[in-house]
């Protein structure tokens, strides 16, 4: 077993350390303040190739793995920008898979350059309102018009769709009450149609960066080339995406509370109480220490994940427990940041309020805790299926 990186992997988390250098704390700190989508980072992401990371050389990516990308997202994240510069840019990396494993090449030269120039900017509209996690009951209808579909319908926390001008979507093609399993649903690359798209921002909690959004989908007429793959199989080809999904958010999380880490190490150094520093206090040493074993132990779940991945072996199980390992851990380095600095963890000049802020979305999203959990104990350790 060798666990070291490969001299080109940790060239990339090199190169990337050194582009998100020219974005400090205070760049992000504006952006979430504002409410302003992060351009520039964007855009140098984008110039250096980093968004076509894991894209095919064909249509002008990098043509390498998931591990790789999730290298360069714990970078990102880790380097201070956290969820709101990982956010900015994942959906790039991970979200058009299915169409680079089940699109046309006409798709794929129509779609993916651009995607990966950084000329166009996607969102991934599945949730919906009154669904949530049950997928399978989706009811944004796309109804099948001549050469066309009619798009009708909603969808909930998109992110993105403020700054997106292309959306990836799934809907219903065959009515609820005649699907079978996981047959009826369809998988689409659409123009964001802002005629026939109302998007409304949802005021949250943290990331204000990075837009979340209520959508309502209103007569939008779809060519059938734009459907990816065939008619009712949109399902199972999400379902591709879902475990690199949950490795880069894995990756992210971990990288946002080794940044934490980072600051509260720092601080317990310099902050002086009593005539020592602070982190000379075992409690608030151990605490500090505990959060470094376990981002530690989650960052190699998600490498082993990845790497499962890259190979074309089963890592279902690798990558849920990945992104559960990595979303607890990175929150409670993220509490304890806030909690290492006092007072001062409450102040947004010193940023742990805003990571831990952050730091609740990998808990949450793409998959709940119990959720994970109930696939683990089902799928891992063959207990009844609970839900």
């Amino acid at each position: 077993m060798d666990f070291a990186l490969s001299a080109e992997q940790r060239a990339i988390v090199e190169a990337v350390e050194s582009l998100c250098a020219r974005f400090d704390a205070d760049y992000w700190a504006e952006c979430e303040q504002s409410a302003s989508f992060p351009h520039a980072f964007h855009a140098a992401i984008a110039s250096a190739g980093w968004l076509g990371i894991a894209m095919p050389e064909a249509y002008g990516g990098a043509g390498l793995g998931i591990l790789e990308a999730a290298l360069m997202l714990q970078s990102v994240a880790a380097s201070g920008a956290g969820m709101s510069g990982a956010s900015a840019i994942h959906m790039n990396i991970f979200g058009l898979h299915p169409v680079v494993v089940f699109g046309t090449p006409q798709q794929k030269a129509r779609w993916l350059p651009a995607l990966i120039r950084g000329d166009e900017k996607a969102c991934f509209a599945v949730t919906e309102p009154d669904t949530g996690l049950n997928t399978l009951k989706l009811r944004t209808t796309a109804r099948r018009d001549g050469d066309h579909y009619v798009v009708d319908g909603q969808k909930i926390w998109i992110s993105t769709a403020q700054v997106a001008q292309k959306m990836l979507l799934l809907a219903r093609t065959t009515p609820l009450e005649e699907s079978h399993g996981t047959k009826g649903l369809s998988l689409f690359y659409v123009d964001l149609d802002r005629r026939h798209v109302s998007v409304h921002e949802i005021d949250k909690m943290g990331r204000k960066a990075v837009d979340s959004n209520l959508l309502f989908i209103e007569g939008l007429r779809v060519p059938v080339h734009d459907r990816i793959g065939e008619e009712g199989e949109g399902f199972s080809y999400i379902l591709h995406g879902l475990n690199p999904e949950r490795i880069l958010v894995a990756a992210e999380a971990v990288g946002l509370g080794r940044a934490a880490l980072a600051r509260a190490s720092t601080y317990a150094r310099e902050r002086v109480v009593f005539d020592r520093p602070i982190g000379m206090n075992q409690a608030i040493a151990h605490p500090l220490a505990r959060c470094w074993m376990e981002l530690e132990a989650a960052y190699w779940v998600t490498l082993q994940a990845a790497w499962l991945y890259d190979r074309g072996e089963a890592c279902a199980a690798q990558a849920n427990s990945a992104k559960y390992l990595a979303g607890e851990a990175g929150f409670r380095a993220c509490e304890t940041a806030v909690m290492t600095h006092g007072g001062m963890g409450y102040a947004r000049e010193y940023h742990v309020e805003r990571y831990l802020r952050e730091s609740l979305i990998p808990r949450i999203a793409p998959v709940s805790r119990e959720l994970i959990l109930s696939y683990v104990a089902e799928k891992v350790l063959g207990l009844p299926r609970s839900y």
